[in-house]
């Protein structure tokens, strides 16, 4: 399974993007499991920035709550995230990521699947 990330670009603090992700399996519905977007900026660890998962709370990162928004697209293989507001530490590579725990409080997986990320820069 692969997936493709798009949307990420340029745009001025203040802005807004729409990054979307879609997994190339279109005949498996990956909305049993988790689909979250990460970011990672040169020299730091990578980092959630949200997830949603069937019957759980949507996760956010406290820097960008109120301001983004994580929705699964039309699609059962998709994950958009609406990202409004936007500042100049909002600057990163975001990776859109797919999982599905073997059991609920365990660490394996069926699935644990990464795109190959999407660049975000806000200009101040």
């Amino acid at each position: 399974v692969q997936l493709q990330a798009s949307g990420g670009g340029l745009v001025q603090s203040g802005g807004s993007l729409v990054p979307s992700c879609t997994a190339s399996r279109t005949d498996f519905d990956f909305s049993f499991g988790t689909m979250a977007w990460y970011r990672q900026v040169t020299g730091k660890e990578r980092e959630l920035v949200a997830a949603i998962t069937s019957g759980a709370p949507t996760e956010y990162a406290d820097s960008v709550k109120d301001r983004f928004t994580i929705s699964r697209g039309g699609a059962k293989n998709t994950v958009d995230l609406q990202m409004n507001s936007l500042k100049p530490e909002d600057t990163a590579v975001y990776y859109c990521n797919t999982r599905l725990k073997a059991t609920p409080a365990g660490t394996a997986y069926v699935y644990n699947y990464w795109g190959q990320g999407t660049q975000v820069t806000v200009s101040s």
